[in-house]
């Protein structure tokens, strides 16, 4: 076999050839994985998948090392969202309601949102403020984690924020009893938001540009212990480098999905 190989680097389009089929192992699973999705799947945009074991057991440690809380606690947060049951029947009846439910799976996967959720259950906020909702998924996700939080006498209520009208249809219920939408331009609606902000998520418009001034909006609403999850860290590095030009602590998580063409996005987490 040794000589084969040797005899194949010698001769240049051989190797290339040999070489590019060798690169192509790395990818080819996905092509499968984007067949199937095409016949089983009916999202065209904001993916959702569930996370690699792996993938979940490094969100976990992330967000032990940010929060200082132990990593089993971390698990045991996120599988207390992914076992309830009511919330994943809630979205399921909201999704078959609304107009916008043809582009959605009837199963429920919240990825890297398993983050958000634990962030929520850990740091007991009193504001959480999230751009860009789409149907709402992080919104219920997040509403869910207030009330758990209620249960146990912390009082908490979600914002979030769109420029869609029919934006966060799955924000019903008794989830709607913790949170709303603030619909209009979101750096707007940032701009005459006066509450104290615990918790910021961004996920709305995905320029850079747009991202920062973001930032930059809720400053005044910010304290040391305020928390940034960014959607779009994936994307951009604008909150990297607003938590360097703001003396605040930065990392990034990077999710990968499992048995999902998508290449994943992640967390980016700015904190004091």
């Amino acid at each position: 076999m040794r000589p084969v190989l040797r005899i194949l680097k010698r001769i240049w389009f051989l190797n290339f050839v040999r070489r590019i089929a060798y690169a192509s192992t790395y990818y080819n699973k996905k092509y499968a994985q984007i067949l199937k999705w095409g016949f089983t799947s009916r999202e065209d945009t904001n993916f959702t998948y569930e996370l690699t074991d792996g993938s979940i057991s490094y969100l976990a440690h992330t967000v032990a090392a940010v929060t200082k809380k132990d990593y089993q606690t971390i698990l045991a947060y996120f599988y207390e969202a992914m076992n309830n049951i009511e919330l994943k029947e809630h979205i399921l009846r909201e999704t078959e309601k609304s107009p916008l439910g043809r582009y959605a799976d009837k199963e429920i996967r919240f990825g890297r949102r398993l983050g958000w959720y634990t962030f929520v259950r850990i740091m007991k906020p009193k504001v959480v403020v999230e751009t860009g909702i789409d149907k709402g998924l992080g919104s219920v996700l997040l509403c869910s984690a207030l009330l758990k939080n209620k249960e146990e006498g912390f009082e908490g209520r979600y914002y979030g924020t769109d420029i869609n009208p029919e934006a966060g249809y799955l924000l019903q219920g008794k989830y709607k009893e913790v949170g709303e939408v603030l619909y209009g331009d979101s750096i707007e609606s940032l701009k005459k938001f006066k509450q104290h902000i615990d918790l910021f998520i961004n996920d709305s418009d995905h320029s850079a540009d747009y991202e920062y001034q973001e930032y930059v909006t809720i400053e005044p609403l910010m304290s040391d212990k305020t928390v940034i999850l960014g959607d779009n860290s994936n994307c951009t590095d604008k909150l990297a480098k607003y938590s360097a030009a703001t003396g605040r602590s930065f990392i990034y998580f990077k999710e990968e999905p499992k048995n999902h063409w998508y290449p994943g996005a992640g967390i980016g987490i700015s904190y004091k």
